[in-house]
């Protein structure tokens, strides 16, 4: 079906509404002027009409060539035809072409209209009766006629005197689109607006001639004659006629436009005086809803009637009625944009509504009192400036009108065709603004900003106009900002002190005395993740203080953050991010760099027979000690690398739980409700990004605190301990394990058998642990009558030397040639180097070597506290009691608070990304997969290479 329109179809072509297409008119007939239908071309009468193209012309003799203005008949017209063929008359006559019985006259009559005293009649705007002449006719020539040098504009008749207005520029300034349009609108009722305001005070035209500089943005010139200068013409030249309610900007008779152009004029408005009443949200006085009501008027100045904005007064967008009136609901941030056709606008907006916008409350005498609200006009220019675009306040011009659409003044010549330019409230947001300090609830005067978009017309059906509606609560943050300033500047002083401490602790562990370039990098190492604690604790503390204070209050004494206050704390929290990934790839480094060894402790037992190679023979020799007690300890130990303080899984599972299924992520909406549940009904507030860190990170911590002390108290305790449960297995499999996680410092684990021996076989190995039990046998601590299996170690560094010494011959690099059997392959080579690592840890634990020997101590509390050892190893190395398995510090157990906040940050970082709490799980829980697997995968190959336990064997 092709589309046509009325339009489409010419001259002598009709709209078949039928057919929905156009169809051809009949002989001497054209389209009439609704489109739909067909007429007679002027000069002809109609015979019959059905409608469409079922017309029947006849063409009118010569002498009656005149048709009548209902088009059956032919009339004799004595002053000449119109373009449509019928009688027309001069000014001040009327037309009559049938008499008063109503029978058709063979000549039409034009009958002049007495405009003498006693009758003053005119003929109306149709010329089809006489009708009594405007009143200020009459007042200024005591007639109908409007003769030199009086002035007629307007339709009004004015006496030509000094001290009139001057005249008026009908022009209207579409600044966005550099387009100055002289206006049908303004052309004619302009002037006569301003002279009936100026001399008679009349309402409606004072009223309208503000409505006219509303159009015209409000927009104010020294030199300018538009509509904005008559009214301030007008306005100082009134002075004496008093003012409305003792406001000095609203006089007698005119409509309140400005607020004065004083410089720091606005800022008094906003901020001198408090709204004269209180807001809660909780309590049986609960007061939450912003009563705001308008004065609204038409173009011409006629007052239309006070109007509620519950409703959507000024929400262009479409919604469900609930929804719209929630942007009054005190405390709820409401935000609202939409695309709307040009096409709609023009339909539904054709004639434009101006209001004068007030909040309503209760006076203390029980009588309803109005507050006026200020509007900023964003288009508004003063001396050609958009002084109301700047960000200071006291440069701001305040005014009071507004309208939503204006598809009046942009009508360039007649006023019955469309416009060319429509001028459209594109943006309305009202700011809420809470005293400073209040603990009531007292808010400053309402400000409502609108910015107006200019639409060039071209095809309406096509064009689009993005248009948003807001209300936003803010309130100063100065202080709140100060108060982070100074935790930042406080916390990250002693952050600095902190890892000065760490990174003379680390000297000291690598035995180095010089602060070199490595010192530098690694006190920066240090800093980024004490840095990063920082940031997280201030974030943390913010958005749980936002959520607790807000969220709970009964009288309103704080509100949340706009979005562009926001900025900071998004900052603090990629700043806690970047910082804490960095501190997790330091950490990850470091652990896939630890020396370890597996000391076997294990003796042969008895002697074997074994045959030389090449020589023919049988010698004895010692037994071997199997190797499958130092593989079983090596995958334990490779298995219990990345086990955590909390599952993974379960607390990436149960934070998106309470967060979608129970309603936690409600609290995160920017509105006073603390309810966990939502309508579908209701209005869904915007998400505040505060609230969105402090419930997520807050959940997150809270459920991980829950499972550390469930894993601590109940689950380690009575199911399994996996740290305990190795150092356990270690004694039990007669090995120990020391590991060096700095270049002097690390761990031992002493797993040496009180038994002797643990290669034996199930009977003996029950006998033993049942003989342990039952205290038949020494302790298994290192120290006799101690059960201390665990131990900090600070070695000296010549033991460091000799331990290098051997373990470079471990690990086939570079190993000197006189300790190399030139015949032997790799592997023997290999197995002696571990052989001779095993004997000299034994022999080092053994106290053999008194050139290298140790002592066991107690570490001091503030060495404890501070993580760092006061005593330098110089001639003896030192042992120190540990009760806590830190030995953990080398895996991922003993840093769970690290990998907890970069999770919690990781998290939090996606979901600020996305606004997807779902997304940042499943996100957060690869990145845990995947750098487990990393852990794994690269600690598997370190202990491989430093205990010349085969990879193959770890499983």
């Amino acid at each position: 079906v092709p589309l046509q329109r009325p339009a489409d179809c010419g001259a002598d072509r009709y709209f078949d509404s039928s057919r929905l297409a156009c169809a051809p008119c009949g002989t001497h007939q054209r389209q009439s002027a609704g489109g739909s239908s067909c007429v007679c071309e002027p000069g002809y009468r109609m015979v019959s009409s059905n409608g469409g193209f079922s017309v029947t012309c006849e063409k009118c003799p010569e002498n009656m060539s005149g048709v009548t203005q209902d088009g059956w008949n032919c009339i004799t017209c004595p002053k000449g035809l119109t373009s449509k063929g019928n009688c027309k008359c001069l000014n001040n006559e009327i037309l009559v072409e049938r008499s008063i019985g109503g029978v058709l006259l063979n000549e039409a009559l034009c009958i002049h209209c007495n405009g003498s005293e006693q009758s003053f009649s005119a003929s109306d705007a149709s010329g089809s009766r006489c009708v009594r002449c405007e009143k200020t006719f009459i007042q200024v020539s005591n007639s109908c006629d409007c003769n030199s040098p009086n002035i007629l504009t307007g339709g009004l008749c004015f006496l030509a005197r000094e001290g009139l207005p001057p005249k008026g520029v009908a022009v209207v300034r579409f600044a966005h689109l550099g387009i100055t349009l002289t206006s049908a609108w303004f052309l004619k009722n302009l002037q006569s607006s301003a002279f009936a305001c100026w001399l008679y005070s009349n309402l409606t035209a004072c009223q309208a001639l503000g409505n006219m500089c509303v159009m015209n943005m409000n927009s104010l010139s020294s030199s300018s004659t538009d509509a904005c200068g008559l009214f301030q013409y007008i306005f100082v030249s009134t002075a004496r006629v008093g003012i409305i309610h003792s406001i000095p900007y609203w006089r007698h008779n005119l409509p309140w436009l400005y607020y004065g152009d004083q410089p720091g004029l606005a800022s008094q408005v906003l901020e001198k005086d408090h709204f004269p009443t209180t807001f809660t949200f909780k309590g049986t006085d609960k007061d939450v809803k912003l009563k705001f009501i308008a004065a609204s008027f038409d173009a011409a100045g006629n007052f239309l009637k006070w109007q509620s904005l519950e409703g959507g007064i000024l929400q262009l967008c479409p919604d469900t009625q609930t929804k719209l009136n929630a942007a009054y609901v005190f405390g709820t941030t409401y935000q609202q944009s939409c695309k709307i056709s040009v096409s709609k606008i023009l339909l539904d907006f054709a004639n434009p509504v101006f209001y004068d916008l007030f909040l309503e409350y209760n006076g203390g005498n029980g009588q309803q009192h109005l507050w006026a609200v200020p509007v900023l006009n964003l288009n508004l220019q003063y001396n050609e400036k958009f002084v109301n675009q700047d960000n200071n306040m006291n440069n701001w011009l305040l005014t009071r009108r507004f309208f939503l659409v204006d598809a009046l003044s942009g009508k360039d010549n007649d006023l019955g065709k469309p416009p060319r330019v429509i001028r459209i409230a594109s943006k309305i947001t009202i700011s809420i603004r809470l005293v400073s300090h209040t603990q009531r609830g007292t808010i400053y005067p309402p400000l409502i900003t609108v910015a107006y978009t200019d639409v060039l017309i071209q095809n309406p059906e096509t064009q689009n106009v993005m248009v948003s509606f807001a209300v936003s609560y803010e309130m100063n943050q100065t202080e709140a900002q100060i108060q982070t300033d100074i935790a930042l500047g406080v916390l990250g002083g002693l952050a600095v002190l902190w890892s000065l401490l760490k990174t003379a602790g680390w000297k000291r562990r690598t035995g180095s005395s010089i602060i070199d370039l490595q010192t530098v990098f690694k006190f920066l190492l240090f800093y980024a993740g004490d840095l990063a604690n920082v940031f997280f604790i201030i974030t943390l503390g913010t958005g749980i203080y936002w959520l607790v204070f807000f969220k709970a209050q009964q009288f309103v004494s704080v509100l949340l953050p706009l979005p562009s206050q926001e900025e900071d704390f998004i900052t603090y929290i990629a700043c806690a991010f970047s910082l804490k990934a960095l501190q997790f790839l330091h950490l990850l480094v470091s652990q896939l760099a630890i020396d370890i060894f597996f000391i076997d402790w294990e003796r042969p037992k008895g002697k074997v027979l074994k045959a030389v190679e090449g020589e023919g023979v049988t010698k004895s020799a010692a037994a071997p000690v199997s190797i499958w007690r130092t593989y079983f300890i090596a995958n334990e130990w490779n298995e219990i690398q990345t086990i955590r303080k909390i599952n993974p899984l379960f607390q990436v599972l149960a934070v998106l739980f309470f967060l979608e299924v129970v309603g936690f992520s409600n609290l995160a909406l920017m509105d006073a409700s603390s309810s966990l549940t939502r309508s579908s009904e209701s209005y869904v507030a915007p998400w505040s990004r505060i609230l969105r860190f402090g419930v997520s990170a807050a959940l997150w911590v809270a459920i991980a605190i829950l499972q550390v002390i469930f894993f601590a108290v109940i689950y380690e305790r009575f199911v399994e301990d996996k740290i305990s449960q190795f150092v356990d297995l270690c004694c039990v499999s007669n090995i120990s394990v020391f590991l060096l996680s700095h270049n002097c410092f690390g761990h031992y684990i002493h797993g040496r058998s009180v038994h002797g021996h643990a290669d034996t076989n199930m009977e003996e190995m029950n006998m033993n642990l049942k003989r342990e039990a039952e205290n038949l046998c020494s302790q298994r601590g290192l120290l006799p009558n101690t059960d201390g299996q665990t131990f900090q170690i600070s070695i000296s560094r010549k033991m460091r030397l000799h331990y290098d010494w051997i373990h470079e011959t471990l690990t086939r690099k570079r190993g000197p040639t006189r300790l190399l059997d030139s015949s032997a392959n790799t592997f023997e080579q290999s197995t002696r180097a571990y052989n001779a690592m095993n004997k000299f840890l034994s022999s080092f634990i053994d106290h053999v070597h008194k050139e290298m020997d140790y002592i066991v101590k107690d570490k001091l509390l503030l060495e404890r506290l501070l993580g760092m050892e006061f005593m330098e190893p110089i001639e003896k190395s030192i042992f120190y009691n540990d009760e806590g398995h830190s030995f953990s510090d080398v895996l991922y157990y003993g840093n769970e608070t690290t990998l907890l906040i970069f999770d919690i940050l990781f998290f939090s970082v996606v979901d600020l990304a996305s606004q997807s709490f779902v997304l940042a799980a499943i996100l957060t829980y690869l990145q845990q997969e995947i750098f487990r697997f990393i852990r794994n995968t690269l600690g598997q190959k370190n202990l491989a290479s430093k205990t010349l336990v085969d990879q193959r064997f770890l499983i």
